[in-house]
């Protein structure tokens, strides 16, 4: 009989997209809970030893983490299985290097690069805004923060721009027809598009309609949408592809080509 929370993860059920070699062992990291699901995050371990390269094995991993070298949303993580998730801002001081957590369109995490000026701040999608106790308003972002006194404009889907050294809001974008947005899950995740239609369905999902640079239209329930900025200029630099889908033909054209 099982007793209490599960403390391991078999690597053969561990989410496909960390792309763990079945053959090199049984086990794989079990996320520490956070702020991110765990089918839905990318631990330290998973960032440094397989995507950067920068340890070889989990002893190293430790070492890495334990000389406080790598922060989170500018926060000093120690611990190898904290699950970093989408849009968050990773910073190796020591290298000088910042990194943005974005997905590309195979629905895989992207280590995307940013200048020291971008890895500042970091998109959050309202999921949650509420009276809290003495009449205070609160708002509940994706990534579990809850920030206090929002701008009253700032609705649920709406998506906020928050300095990450202080956790203040700097700046807000509404979810309306024509803004530029990001899909953060389902089956066109990673695709980057601008929003033409909403389709409301009482008691059902709400589903968007969405338009890429190529002229592209798909639709995704409103969920999975996340606005990155007003207008057709996204807030923040996108990674390799600008989130615009390939064919398998086109794709296949694309590999042929870089390999003459």
């Amino acid at each position: 009989m099982a007793r209490g929370p599960r403390k391991h993860m078999k690597r053969m059920f561990a989410p496909s997209h960390w792309m763990l070699d079945k053959l090199k062992g049984r086990w794989a990291p079990r996320p520490s809970s956070g702020p991110h699901k765990l089918r839905e995050c990318l631990p330290l371990i998973v960032m440094l030893r397989d995507r950067l390269k920068y340890a070889l094995n989990y002893n190293e991993c430790k070492m890495i983490v334990m000389q406080r070298l790598i922060k989170v949303d500018s926060k000093v993580r120690t611990d190898m299985f904290f699950p970093a998730g989408f849009m968050d801002v990773v910073q190796i001081e020591k290298t000088k290097e910042h990194f943005r957590l974005l997905y590309d369109t195979k629905s895989r995490f992207v280590m995307h690069k940013i200048s020291k000026d971008e890895a500042e701040y970091k998109m959050c999608r309202i999921k949650q805004v509420f009276m809290g106790p003495k009449a205070c308003p609160y708002a509940v972002t994706h990534d579990g923060r809850t920030l206090r006194y929002p701008d009253p404009e700032v609705k649920v889907n709406d998506s906020v721009r928050i300095d990450i050294s202080t956790g203040k809001i700097l700046d807000f974008v509404k979810f309306d027809i024509g803004n530029v947005i990001m899909i953060s899950g389902g089956n066109n995740i990673g695709r980057v598009g601008v929003i033409t239609t909403r389709e409301r369905h009482p008691g059902s999902f709400e589903i968007v309609h969405v338009k890429d640079a190529l002229g592209h239209t798909f639709a995704t329930r409103l969920h999975n949408v996340f606005v990155i900025g007003n207008g057709t200029k996204p807030w923040i630099s996108l990674p390799k592809g600008n989130g615009i889908k390939l064919s398998i033909v086109e794709d296949r054209h694309a590999k042929l080509a870089k390999k003459r």
